[in-house]
Parts: structure tokens; C-alpha cells; sequence
């Protein structure tokens, strides 16, 4: 049976998820930062639709990249050289997070970043802990993502484009920004053929378990990023 969080219930073992095919460890609690920084520091990200209540999932296998591994192709890295775009971190979170929500997906109905969803992403922003990495193109954001930092490891969120390409170019500059600094892992959490041929891949959930304790206890500095978008 799956648990059922209250104000102060804490996060039931990874064990919990090992029984059930798809992941899902806990329904219900709130989307505090506490509650969502908890989350994260224990591999389990929350995903649910309106009607429904709060689901927290620690999927297996979990799609994760690793920043040495990011796979660029030739027509990717031609694109890339054109330096028609400008890349800017931190400058349209909320904006960024509204797009994510509002861009239409195949083969998906709706959307489970909710106003709520936002509001409290925008606090752990508001902390330092959410980040956002966008593409311009002549003054408009034309793509981006948003995710979460601890320690050394990024957890991706969401990520759109509304011209081709764009949301590759934002993911590129995140990762090799995140491999300059020592970042040992952008977690992806579930496969998508589009984060495969960026070089991510799947991984058994005890792994990354392994994986996150050994990268999440770094200290966290609560400012917003800044990097420059002519990285190599």
C-alpha cells in the first residue's frame, strides 16, 4: 500500500517504490520548500496531473546524464557555431516554467506543471536552489529549462523550445557549464529518446541511490547563476 503523507511524515524508504513497477513511493503532503528540498535530497521528485493528488516518484530505472558523456552530433555542434542566439541563465524563471506548461507535446494531454507547481518552484528559486537556463533569439525566449541544484547533482525538470533546436542548444550549455564546475550528474528521471540522444542513459535505481549520496552533501551557495554563453 502506498503511504500517505501528512504535515510532518517524513519520506517512507526507497523500498516502498521497489514494490510498485512504475515508482511511486508516497501520495499527498504539501510542496513546501522543505518538503520539496527533502524530496530531492532522497531521489523522489513529485508528478501529478490537476486532478489528482501530490504523487512522489522514485522511478527505476531513472534516466540520468552524466556531463562527460553529453553526446553532440555534427548537425547539432554546426548549429551551435551559428551564434545567432544568446544563452542567459536565471534572467525568466517563472517564464520559463509558464512555457514548460503551456507548450504543446505529442502524444501528451494537458499539463502537470500547475499553478501550484509554479509558485513553488518559484520559491526554491527565490532560494537559490531553482535555476533556469533559456535561449534568446532577437529578444525572445524561444527555449529553455528549469531544474533544481544540490550539492553536485542538477535535477531537470522540464524543458521546451518553440523554435528547432533551441531547447538542445540551452541543454548543451548547461551541461558543459555544470562538467566545468564538477557536477557529477544531471538526473533526467524518466527515459525520453530526446535526453538519449543528448547522452543520457538508463540506470538501476540502487545505482543512483549510490550515486546521490556521494554528490548531493556539498555546500549550496543561494545566489543565482551566471555563466557565460560562448562555452565551447
Amino acid at each position: 500500500m502506498i503511504p500517505w503523507l501528512e504535515s510532518e511524515s517524513a519520506f517512507p524508504p526507497l523500498e516502498v517504490a521497489m514494490r510498485e513497477p512504475n515508482g511511486l513511493i508516497a501520495v499527498g503532503g504539501d510542496l513546501s520548500v522543505q518538503r520539496l528540498l527533502d524530496a530531492y535530497r532522497h531521489g523522489i521528485f513529485p508528478w501529478f496531473s490537476y486532478d489528482q493528488p501530490i504523487l512522489w516518484w522514485s522511478p527505476d530505472p531513472r534516466m540520468v546524464l552524466f556531463p562527460d558523456e553529453l553526446k553532440v552530433s555534427r548537425s547539432l555542434a554546426k548549429r551551435l557555431r551559428r551564434r545567432d542566439y544568446e544563452v542567459r541563465t536565471d534572467t525568466a524563471f517563472r517564464e520559463v516554467m509558464q512555457a514548460c506548461g503551456s507548450v504543446p507535446r505529442e502524444q501528451q494531454r494537458g499539463t502537470w506543471i500547475t499553478p501550484e507547481i509554479i509558485e513553488a518552484y518559484c520559491a526554491l528559486h527565490d532560494l537559490g536552489y531553482a535555476h533556469s537556463v533559456e535561449t534568446w533569439m532577437n529578444g525572445e525566449l524561444v527555449g529553455g529549462l528549469y531544474g533544481v541544484a544540490i550539492g553536485k547533482i542538477f535535477y531537470g525538470e522540464s524543458m521546451f523550445h518553440r523554435v528547432t533546436d533551441a531547447s538542445k542548444i540551452t541543454f548543451v550549455h548547461l551541461s558543459r557549464w555544470l562538467q566545468m564546475r564538477g557536477y557529477g550528474m544531471i538526473d533526467c528521471q524518466m527515459h525520453t529518446p530526446h535526453l538519449a540522444s543528448l547522452g543520457g542513459r538508463d540506470i538501476p535505481r540502487h545505482e543512483f541511490a549510490t550515486l546521490l549520496k556521494q554528490l548531493i552533501n556539498y555546500p549550496h551557495a543561494t545566489r543565482k547563476w551566471e555563466f557565460n554563453d560562448a562555452i565551447e
